[in-house]
């Protein structure tokens, strides 16, 4: 008994230091796990962003990376976009590195707090070009995303997508914005878009959804085959819009 107590505390110290191990970054608490992605066509980004601690500074965190490298097989599997199951980054908003790739997600932007470096970032990224999916928050949420993009472009606010915006019919026609509603916390799945300086949408926030939930657990009880089809035809939407506008 002695000698299992002993193993026990030895085990919890390792686990202890290893978190010890971790990147602090002011209030922040980093897991460094980025990929080491291949040299292919499309490589999206998961970003690590400035937090408020609403869901423990680990909201950016969520189905990752088994949604990236879901949706990577489905865009693999169903197009001739060059990319493999782990075509995925996960990094710093504030790093140059995010101007390389064309596709970013951000996951429960309620808990966004940018850094003055992130918020120039963000605002390069899009007018060169960058698109982005946030994506994974409901209600509550809505409110400080639109005071952070404020932030980024104060002239500038989310417009509600409707079923006749072309970026639905890009790959796969999406005939149902709410087929999803029955598996999502909140009200009804809503779609915003924000725009660049060309006019062109740079930006989609998934109000009342969670799409990497979809790709991450599709094919379960909670997130049958039907509404998980239509969560991997829009990130291909999504995907390809961001390769092509």
């Amino acid at each position: 008994m002695k000698r299992s107590r002993l193993v026990v505390a030895g085990l919890l110290a390792l686990l202890v230091a290893g978190l010890a191990a971790g990147q602090f970054r002011g209030r922040r608490f980093m897991i460094n796990d980025d990929n080491v992605a291949p040299p292919t066509e499309f490589v999206g980004m998961r970003w690590h962003f400035g937090t408020n601690g609403a869901i423990g500074h680990m909201g950016w965190s969520h189905n990752y990376p088994r949604s990236e490298v879901h949706l990577n097989e489905f865009i693999g599997r169903t197009t001739k976009v060059d990319v493999e199951d782990n075509s995925y980054r996960l990094l710093e908003l504030s790093s140059p590195e995010i101007f390389n790739y064309p596709f970013a997600y951000i996951s429960e932007p309620g808990e966004m707090e940018l850094t003055e470096d992130e918020v120039e970032n963000l605002r390069e990224y899009i007018d060169r070009g960058g698109f982005i999916l946030i994506d994974d928050f409901d209600t509550w949420h809505m409110d400080n995303l639109r005071e952070e993009m404020l932030r980024v472009f104060p002239d500038r606010v989310f417009q509600r997508l409707s079923i006749d915006d072309p970026i639905w019919d890009l790959v796969y026609k999406v005939e149902n914005l709410e087929s999803m509603a029955p598996y999502t916390a909140g009200g009804t799945p809503t779609y915003y878009g924000l725009v660049n300086s060309e006019g062109q949408i740079a930006i989609v926030a998934c109000h009342n959804n969670d799409l990497a939930n979809f790709w991450d657990w599709y094919g379960t009880p909670q997130y049958p085959l039907r509404p998980s089809t239509d969560a991997f035809r829009m990130g291909t939407n999504f995907v390809v819009h961001s390769m092509t506008h």
